[in-house]
């Protein structure tokens, strides 16, 4: 059964349904029946009556503006557009939980390949982390450089004698237009 499962749902297929939303990667109930065999309405009647295992940090129900915003963006959840109800959305442990209110064979084998793309995923977005944190180090370290910068700047111009109110007068002997000397101006006039 599980070699048939592996073949027929790829965990490449899982990790294309799984969202971001509420800063939680979450499957939606429609693509999470999907992926276990059943129809999305007998999915969430199994969570109605087994709301005590499905507590709110496992799944929680979208809002009119994230319903909205999921339908377009996801092509293959256009026919959400038009029902009239709010769809649910799983987290990691939910799918599995659910997968276990389900009580069916290829729920559980599925629940599996769901786990190890969520996994994936975390796995292939760790390195991102690492990096934003050296990014917030290393922007932290330029803002104390430049208060460092500027408080020298500051001493600098400190030091620096305070610029003449008035202009000075040219030094020589110049004429008129102020760029020949007198004395090369006679030597023309010879």
């Amino acid at each position: 059964m599980t070699k048939k499962t592996n073949s027929l749902i790829p965990v490449e297929r899982v990790e294309n349904v799984i969202f971001l939303l509420r800063s939680q990667k979450v499957i939606i109930d429609s693509d999470l029946a999907a992926l276990y065999g059943v129809p999305t309405k007998w999915l969430n009647e199994q969570v109605r009556r087994n709301k005590e295992r499905l507590t709110p940090d496992f799944m929680f129900q979208l809002t009119k503006k994230e319903k909205e915003q999921v339908v377009a963006n996801c092509d293959h959840l256009q026919n959400m557009k038009f029902s009239p109800n709010l769809p649910y959305a799983f987290t990691e442990h939910g799918s599995v939980m659910a997968a276990s209110v389900l009580n069916s064979e290829s729920a559980v084998a599925v629940s599996v390949y769901v786990v190890r793309a969520f996994i994936k995923l975390r796995q292939m977005l760790a390195p991102y982390k690492e990096l934003t944190k050296k990014l917030e180090q290393l922007e932290k370290k330029l803002q104390a450089h430049d208060k460092q910068i500027v408080t020298l700047d500051q001493a600098i111009r400190l030091l620096m004698p305070p610029p003449d109110a008035k202009p000075k007068k040219p030094f020589g002997f110049y004429s008129k237009k102020g760029k020949e000397k007198k004395s090369d101006a006679k030597k023309k006039k010879i």
